[in-house]
């Protein structure tokens, strides 16, 4: 059985890693450990992971941040910009101030692990009465902004997993799926990084365990309530609901070009396609990818005006999602998932 490590991972240099847990946890914060493992069971790009022993005997995950990486990321992106524009490779209608924008603003909540732990608390506590997820406990003595201690979780990456029998990947596709349009519906609160690495399978008790909340966010209730018209709309192919609701939400002026109207109202279909059929949607043979990716030069060749800031994360967080139940061949259905959200979901005025 697997853990949140089974990843290789260059680690700091021990002096390093030790000057960030003293700076937050104190010169003895070894005697605050029954036990610490110096090499890491994981790494990212803002920080790795160790395993540790509470002195109740409990194992636990204690992700370390990188000394630098907050402070680093302004001028990162600043270069990063400055090349692009040099260069001039980015399309108009990409927005890309806007984009950074909300970027910079993403990345910096990634960078504050008190914010993280708030968010997984709050996932916890949405998920603890549901037996089909598991959110690791936060320990808040041994967390702070650039260190996060938590319970240590067992299971298999999801990208392990598309060996096991079709139907266990049809169970463990659509319990994501399900969660997404629960996150954004239900709790109008998302984890909204779609990463592999943050969802694991336990077979012993049949959970998705979820891990790095770093990215999570809230959604207004107007913006959510006008994305499921959305959704209705493609599903009825309601022409007039899909823009006006779009419009509503701030993807439209409501001066675009025919042109660019046709193409946001076939983009519209085409993620409402899952949803329509009261039937098994086979994501193992569908071309939902490479349809958006058709329309894409049109959006971008006639587009007024910026997605609002919330539809970045949403659309990473959807289009990973559908990416996973296509690399797990999935086949659900997911009319139902769509049927209950809807019912359950009070419209605003």
């Amino acid at each position: 059985m697997l853990t949140e490590s089974g990843h290789s991972a260059d680690s700091l240099p021990l002096w390093q890693m030790e000057k960030v847990l003293k700076e937050e946890l104190g010169e003895k914060w070894r005697d605050q450990l029954a036990d610490f493992d110096p090499q890491p069971l994981a790494a990212a790009s803002i920080g790795q992971v160790h395993s540790v022993v509470l002195h109740s005997g409990q194992c636990a995950a204690m992700k370390i941040q990188y000394p630098g990486v907050a402070q680093s990321i302004d001028s990162d992106i600043d270069n990063l910009m400055g090349i692009l524009k040099l260069w001039n490779i980015l399309p108009e209608g990409l927005f890309v101030d806007e984009l950074v924008t909300v970027a910079r603003k993403e990345l910096a909540w990634e960078t504050d692990y008190i914010r993280e732990a708030k968010c997984q608390n709050m996932f916890r506590e949405l998920l603890a009465n549901d037996p089909g997820y598991l959110v690791p406990e936060v320990f808040p003595e041994l967390s702070t902004k650039r260190v996060l201690t938590t319970e240590l979780i067992q299971g298999l990456p999801l990208d392990q997993c598309v060996s096991l029998p079709q139907e266990i990947r049809n169970d463990i596709a659509a319990r994501v799926l399900d969660l997404v349009m629960r996150e954004l519906f239900e709790f109008r609160f998302m984890q909204t990084d779609p990463n592999w690495s943050n969802f694991f399978y336990n077979p012993d008790d049949n959970r998705i365990c979820l891990l790095d909340f770093g990215a999570s966010r809230e959604y207004p209730k107007m913006f959510t309530d006008h994305y499921l018209k959305v959704i209705h709309g493609s599903i009825m192919e309601d022409r007039d609901r899909v823009l006006e609701s779009s419009k509503a939400m701030g993807f439209l002026t409501g001066y675009e070009s025919k042109t660019l109207l046709d193409a946001h109202y076939q983009a519209s279909l085409i993620l409402g396609e899952p949803f329509k059929q009261d039937a098994p949607f086979d994501f193992g043979h569908q071309d939902t990818t490479a349809k958006i990716q058709r329309l894409f030069p049109v959006i971008l060749g006639h587009r007024l005006t910026p997605p609002p800031d919330e539809s970045y994360s949403l659309h990473r967080k959807l289009s990973g999602a559908f990416f996973l139940c296509t690399r797990l061949q999935a086949s659900f259905n997911c009319h139902t998932i769509y049927q209950r959200i809807s019912q359950h979901h009070t419209l605003s005025d």
